[in-house]
């Protein structure tokens, strides 16, 4: 049945096999066969608080008996979301105190990226109009986010993109070849501001990034990149977007990866962990500077349905209590660096060419040669399949690493078990990146 009518993203069509999960506890998840898995990457870097959690469950039945839904449209609201709403300004970093909710992390990107667009429109620079992005970004696969995503394949065969948005090189210091040799702030600081002359500074609206790239495997920036490339923006009157839909709600050992940074932007996309995915929704958050322009007399003129869903807001409500109540944030640190350290032995094996990390987000690339870095000539499908198969972990690639992103629960002799795993499947892996 599911070979005869699901649509599976990513999912090349001759492929039959399937793996079809049913139920799951903490960080673990079962298939229909009855076999266990550990989960290695919390879904798709969602699910903060573990599977399982019957006090999710009961948050949400609780609010579907009282109100199950109502929108945010106008003057009309919920008593969750103004609660949700007041508990994610104390949480975020100043001056972000002033939130609008969503379904998700892509269409927390469009809101954004209209938000800066009408930003400057209301403030009478309607020219204003050109994004900035980085290549290997990923967004979301919306129109306005997957034309500010970075990898190609989101673009072709879906032409025309969104306009007037400009790619630039990402900081990813495992990839020196692509700075000429200069250092990787120096030269991504340089071809900003190269790109903001050459397009006007009078024209571009924002620019967005994600703090850690997560879609590209975990790529942590050098540290003085986010605080320059911030204070080079502001200085041409630019707004950062920052796309925290992976790194918020505890990912990186803080709150917001922007607090372990030391940059605050002016607009804050988060999803994924706001509910641990236990429901669809994401909350984009701003300071009042932003927030007063496009509200105004007007109003800002975009809603969605399921604005400030209650039911959604109750179990992301929960979902923080469990994140402050079990020391989340601590465990992702605390863990992180132990988990961190295992998979730093795996760099003794000629396929690992590094291992990155920040907090529970991390990834492993896997290289052909390590004196040149080049990636697995056939990517690093076989090695997340044989993973699965044989070793029972499940975990995310991309074509040049294997990213994991367990959930903030994992426990030491979990994270034991995935590079034991991991380690049984690599020892095997050949530079063609067929596993023998």
């Amino acid at each position: 049945m599911d070979r005869a009518t699901l649509i599976h993203p990513t999912l090349p069509g001759h492929r039959t096999d399937r793996t079809l999960l049913v139920s799951g506890s903490g960080s673990r998840v079962r298939d229909a066969e009855g076999r266990e898995y550990l989960d290695a990457s919390a879904v798709l870097g969602v699910t903060q608080v573990g599977h399982g959690r019957a006090e999710l469950a009961r948050a949400a039945a609780e609010q579907m008996t009282r109100l199950e839904y109502f929108h945010t449209w106008g003057p009309l609201g919920n008593d969750r979301a103004v609660e949700l709403a007041g508990r994610l300004a104390t949480l975020a970093p100043d001056p972000l105190s002033r939130v609008y909710f969503t379904s998700g992390g892509a269409e927390g990107n469009e809101i954004a990226l209209r938000m800066a667009r009408l930003y400057h429109h209301r403030r009478g620079e309607p020219e204003r109009t050109v994004v900035l992005s980085r290549r290997t970004a990923y967004h979301g696969i919306g129109y306005g986010s997957g034309g500010v995503s970075g990898f190609p394949v989101y673009h072709e065969g879906f032409g025309p993109s969104l306009p007037d948005v400009h790619f630039l090189t990402p900081p990813h210091p495992y990839r020196r070849d692509l700075y000429s040799g200069a250092d990787v702030t120096e030269f991504c600081l340089a071809e900003l501001r190269d790109t903001i002359e050459r397009v006007g500074p009078e024209r571009v609206a924002a620019m967005i990034g994600e703090p850690v790239m997560g879609g590209c495997g975990a790529v942590v920036p050098p540290a003085d990149y986010w605080p320059r490339v911030a204070e080079l923006l502001r200085s041409y009157g630019i707004l950062l977007i920052s796309d925290e839909v992976v790194t918020a709600y505890g990912r990186t050992g803080h709150w917001f990866a922007a607090q372990h940074f030391g940059v605050v932007p002016d607009i804050m996309v988060t999803a994924k962990g706001l509910t641990s995915g236990y429901i669809p929704h994401g909350a984009v958050l701003t300071g009042e500077r932003v927030a007063e322009v496009v509200t105004g007399d007007q109003g800002f003129p975009v809603g969605y349905t399921y604005t400030g869903h209650p039911t959604a807001c109750a179990v992301a409500l929960a979902n923080l209590d469990i994140i402050e109540r079990e020391g989340l944030l601590a465990n992702a640190a605390g863990i992180g660096e132990y988990l961190g350290g295992r998979l730093a032995e795996l760099t003794e094996l000629p396929v690992v060419g590094e291992v990155r990390r920040l907090g529970l987000m991390m990834a492993v690339e896997l290289t052909s040669d390590r004196a040149t870095r080049r990636p697995l000539p056939n990517g690093t499908g076989a090695v997340a399949d044989a993973l699965r198969e044989q070793a029972a972990v499940i975990l995310r690639t991309n074509p040049y690493a294997l990213v994991i992103n367990p959930p903030l629960v994992l426990s030491r002799e979990e994270a034991d078990e995935l590079v034991d795993g991991l380690r049984s499947v690599l020892v095997r892996t050949g530079p063609d990146g067929h596993v023998r």
